[in-house]
């Protein structure tokens, strides 16, 4: 009898493999990071090489004193938009990944808005133009490296998201696959159609031998089956981390909002198969299973736990993530401090390519204490700017807001979340939900789980976080964030 599902969650910072039960109780895991490269100001990349070491490790740490035949299959969930581009023949990348976080084609977005594609590609693909998406990722490397383009050209390389990458290595080179969910972060996915766009691929130079097969977030593509570990384990779920978290948090129906509070912070509710477009906002596809599709409202935020990890690295004044909530405690209020983390510029509603990081309120009598409640608040603000503009999409207030993600654990930020939100926030036992949603569509498709229904009951909750504050005093809070975020914006001009 098969007795588990491993999950395989590939993150923006670093790789994680879970072994889960029926039960959705966690077996095993396993976890390492890889290295964050910044070649120029607002420029990231992965060495893909380097996440494809780290995912193997962590996938033989896991599987490895367990039985492979009671592993049922795999599920695989991966930061979206990042864009790996490869060599059919010899497997090896052509130039290292370029992060989602990057922004080194902002001036082609710019372009592209002055020329009146907006519209047309928010039509087609329910996404903004912004160098955030993984085409003119694609088209920089095309461009930039050389030979390349030609190679192109000659059907000899292959495009992917991370998980198409991590796929064709854990198949050795027989899959080159993605799920819809990740096909529609591209802004090449015609997202009525479900089918790649010729027209968006001939404008931006990209040839559809390049392009992944697409397939359903939830069925058998391949066997795990690579260098030192030969299984018979079926990969069985592809899913984009942030609709796999919605999908762990049974946001089945309209009007259920989750939160992932990870590197970056991605609030999504499902629309069913009804496409709402909001200027602000983005339509993406779900998932697909079967014949039916799925699509959700999200909006993007691009840094929000990153925060808390530039005072780790960056500036270096903290030494561990969990000190942060300790230190906010240690004041009664912000004290005027604001923090507009707009690092790589500024996602969802704003949508500024050019925003950059503002502190305000600086005084003498500012210490480490302010930073780290002023850089928390902070993903408690952004979250409350998307709400507003979901709020508008939906046509109805937010009655409870479901969480997860690393930063989720911070007891602070989720209190001073439904205090900002006058809702309830709702953290779950297992936060590690972008993990959890690709074991279910894994195990959906092998029948581990019967149903949707029959995944969803496993569901537990940690903590219900009621508000506390008299709304009149954290909406005056919030106009104050505003004015922060409007000091921010448009800072950065070449």
């Amino acid at each position: 009898m098969k007795k588990y599902i491993l999950a395989l969650d590939l993150g923006t910072t670093g790789n994680r493999a879970i072994l889960f039960d029926r039960q959705q109780r966690i077996i095993k895991k396993a976890y390492q990071e890889f290295r964050q490269i910044f070649p120029k100001p607002g420029w990231v990349e992965h060495d893909p090489n380097e996440i494809w070491r780290t995912t193997f490790g962590v996938m033989k740490k896991v599987l490895s004193g367990v039985r492979l035949e009671e592993v049922a299959a795999v599920g695989v969930t991966n930061q979206r938009e990042t864009a790996v581009v490869w060599d059919k023949k010899t497997g090896r990348p052509v130039f290292n990944a370029i992060v989602w976080q990057c922004r080194r084609t902002q001036k082609e977005c710019e372009a592209l808005k002055r020329a009146g594609w907006s519209k047309r590609i928010k039509q087609k693909t329910g996404l903004v133009i912004d160098s955030y998406f993984s085409a003119t990722k694609i088209k920089w490397i095309l461009d930039h490296v050389s030979g390349v383009r030609q190679k192109a050209k000659q059907g000899r390389l292959a495009f992917g998201t991370i998980d198409s990458w991590i796929i064709w290595k854990m198949t050795e080179g027989k899959c080159h696959v993605t799920d819809y969910s990740n096909a529609s972060r591209t802004m090449l996915l015609n997202i009525k159609s479900l089918r790649w766009d010729k027209m968006l691929c001939r404008k931006f130079g990209i040839p559809f031998s390049m392009l992944p097969q697409l397939v359903d977030s939830s069925g058998v593509i391949g066997t795990l089956s690579c260098a030192g570990l030969r299984t018979e384990i079926p990969i069985a779920g592809i899913i984009g981390d942030q609709q796999g978290a919605m999908f762990a948090q049974g946001c089945f129906e309209p009007g259920v909002v989750k939160n992932t509070y990870g590197t970056g912070l991605f609030l999504q509710t499902n629309t069913r198969h009804k496409l709402i477009f909001e200027k602000n906002l983005l339509s993406t596809v779900a998932w697909k299973i079967g014949r039916q599709v799925d699509y959700a409202l999200e909006g993007s935020v691009f840094i929000g736990g990153a925060v808390i990890q530039w005072l780790r690295d960056g500036l270096k004044v903290i030494h561990h993530a969990k000190e942060t909530a300790r230190l906010a405690q240690n004041l009664a209020s912000n004290e005027g401090v604001y923090f507009v983390p707009a690092l790589v510029g500024l996602g969802a509603p704003y949508w500024d390519s050019s925003a950059r990081g503002t502190i305000l309120g600086i005084t003498r009598g500012t210490q480490v204490e302010h930073l780290a409640r002023a850089a928390l608040e902070s993903i408690a603000y952004q979250t409350k700017d998307v709400v507003v503009e979901m709020e508008k999409g939906l046509g109805r207030s937010l009655k409870k807001l479901q969480v997860d993600g690393g930063a989720a654990a911070n007891n602070f930020l989720m209190q001073f979340q439904a205090d900002l939100l006058g809702s309830c926030v709702e953290r779950p036992r297992i936060i590690e939900t972008t993990a959890l949603g690709a074991a279910g569509l894994a195990g959906l498709a092998v029948h581990f789980w019967p149903s949707k229904e029959a995944f969803l009951k496993n569901r537990s909750v940690d903590r219900v976080f009621k508000p506390r504050v008299n709304q009149t005093v954290s909406q005056r809070l919030y106009v104050q964030w505003k004015r922060a975020v409007i000091r921010s914006l448009g800072w950065h001009h070449e």
